[in-house]
């Protein structure tokens, strides 16, 4: 599997990918129908489906553009079918999706919306998050509460450590100046932060990250932590509690 990320809509990112074998091609969501013209372009890749990760228009703006030129199958969360343009194939926990070759699991991660999936590419291995885990962040809880995401985070943090985390934006140095607020004797974190810096300086992304990365230093996956759970007073308190308290911080910081 060829996998080739780019910059779209200012802060999102899109994503290509590519089976050599068959030349099937998938967008993950579709942000913006004409810089995935141009990135399949870039390729020399001909779209055969886009996976929707949720309904967010940032996510689903291009996708009528881009399937009535290409013919594409669009698949995307059944929960969602009614508010995402140009459905072909629902699925729901469990499911696989076949691309050519690449074969993903779905996994249901509700939280930032309601229907919200993720894909997960064993092979591979990596996982295509949308905006439910954002490197070092975790999306905002728009129509879901804390146990609901803190549930979905689960999931997602028993993949393989190695796991590359592909999430919808480019969100990584901010959360990283918010995660030094809640853990900031953290050590990886700290040079992780620094490391951060130094991609934005030069113009790079930050992503993708790894699920191993994130379980080292995303205090939203570190609720279980001694020194987070003392920092926020609620030692010995429920991880979707801490999780929760650690979640109305961001929205305030």
């Amino acid at each position: 599997m060829e996998i080739y990320q780019f910059p779209t809509r200012g802060d999102n990112f899109g994503v290509l990918l590519h089976d050599p074998a068959t030349e099937a091609t998938a967008a993950i969501d579709a942000p913006d129908a004409d810089d995935v013209r141009q990135a399949l372009s870039e390729k020399g890749w001909i779209l055969t489906h886009i996976l929707v990760t949720h309904h967010h228009h940032d996510h689903t703006a291009g996708i009528v553009a881009l399937k009535k030129a290409s013919g594409c199958i669009v698949v995307g969360p059944e929960a969602e079918q009614e508010t995402i343009p140009g459905l072909d194939v629902t699925v729901k926990e469990g499911d696989t999706v076949e691309v050519g070759n690449m074969k993903a699991q779905v996994i249901e991660t509700p939280g930032h919306t309601a229907g919200h999936i993720s894909y997960f590419f064993l092979d591979e291995p990596a996982a295509f998050v949308g905006d439910t885990i954002f490197s070092l962040g975790c999306g905002k809880l728009m129509e879901g509460d804390a146990k609901t995401m803190w549930a979905s985070l689960q999931k997602l943090m028993k993949l393989p450590p190695e796991t590359k985390i592909y999430c919808g934006h480019e969100y990584t140095q901010k959360n990283a100046s918010f995660s030094l607020t809640i853990e900031p004797e953290n050590a990886t974190l700290q040079a992780r932060a620094k490391q951060v810096d130094e991609l934005r300086r030069q113009g790079k992304a930050t992503l993708p990250t790894t699920l191993g990365q994130e379980l080292e230093t995303n205090p939203f996956l570190r609720p279980d932590s001694p020194e987070i759970q003392e920092r926020l007073g609620m030692q010995g308190r429920p991880l979707e509690e801490v999780f929760g308290e650690i979640r109305r911080r961001k929205d305030a910081f």
